[in-house]
């Protein structure tokens, strides 16, 4: 499957959970999180530690800021709110499926065929005089570096930026790869597109 069609079905995935009720999504979430633990456990975790600042400040936010009927009866000023609880678990949910599927994303993917995706997703910005090619050349240099030193050490840290070109020599060379979208994929991407949109007007 062309790799620009994956992150279609990826888009529409992360798109559709925005527009489940409460209980759809609670079952997606605990899908999400499962199969992620079970494909790609430890991105996943990593992933979940990285924003685990944001859920919390969601949670406290949304539960305890949120107008209405207090949780805790014997400390109304304290507690959250039912309002808000609910507020926070739905919101909290969104965004830790959203992690699971990132991560399922890239640990699936390959670095290259994720570029090569967003830059076939990126071509009709040419239109508008945006070149996907730098875009997508760009993006790759970007996330090499993150997955080469992910704790900002290691031979791709700023300070190797300042070596000479001899020293520098040794660095592999950006290719961008292309992948060519067959008319099937075509055909399956606009139904996709279709599907989504009748049913985020339904």
């Amino acid at each position: 499957m062309h790799s620009g069609l994956i992150l279609l079905l990826w888009l529409a995935a992360v798109a559709s959970i925005q527009l489940l009720s409460p209980s759809a999504l609670a079952i997606a979430v605990l899908g999400c999180v499962l199969v992620a633990l079970l494909l790609a456990p430890a991105r996943a975790r990593r992933l979940v530690r990285r924003v685990r600042v944001l859920l919390l400040a969601i949670v406290i936010l949304f539960a305890w800021f949120t107008p209405g009927e207090a949780l805790l009866v014997d400390w109304p000023r304290l507690g959250p709110t039912r309002e808000g609880a609910a507020l926070a678990a739905l919101h909290a949910g969104r965004l830790l499926a959203v992690v699971c599927a990132v991560a399922l994303l890239l640990e699936r993917l390959s670095l290259d065929r994720l570029v090569a995706g967003l830059h076939a997703l990126a071509r009709p910005l040419r239109l508008i005089g945006v070149p996907p090619e730098r875009l997508a050349l760009r993006l790759l240099l970007v996330l090499r570096l993150v997955e080469a030193t992910p704790r900002g050490s290691g031979p791709g840290h700023w300070k190797a930026w300042l070596l000479d070109e001899d020293e520098a020599a040794g660095v592999e060379p950006v290719r961008l790869q292309r992948e060519r979208l067959s008319r099937a994929d075509a055909l399956f991407a606009l139904v996709l597109f279709a599907a989504l949109l009748w049913w985020s007007l339904a």
